[in-house]
């Protein structure tokens, strides 16, 4: 298993931000460490989803990356990291 402990993870999807380049950007163009560039473009969240909403759209992916999870076990683990992200924390 991977070392978790200073992985980057994207504060929104839980996405693994392994190099800088999956950063978004803020509203001045500059890298934002807290969010993928998947969730974050000029400042602004891509879409507007609520966080169950997100883990849904998650599910699959994380699925298609990691075969050897089951969407019942993707579910499990978003249900206990997603509302720890800083983006859900204040839901």
């Amino acid at each position: 298993m991977e070392n978790f402990e200073n992985q980057k993870f994207c504060q929104s999807c839980a996405m693994p931000m392994a190099d800088d380049e999956l950063y978004g950007t803020n509203a001045d163009g500059t890298k934002n460490e807290d969010y993928c560039i998947y969730c974050f473009k000029d400042g602004e969240f891509t879409s507007d989803m609520t966080m169950d909403e997100m883990m849904k759209f998650c599910i699959d992916k994380m699925c298609e990356v990691h075969p050897e999870f089951d969407k019942d076990e993707a579910s499990a683990m978003m249900m206990e990291v997603f509302p720890k992200l800083k983006r859900w924390a204040n839901d």
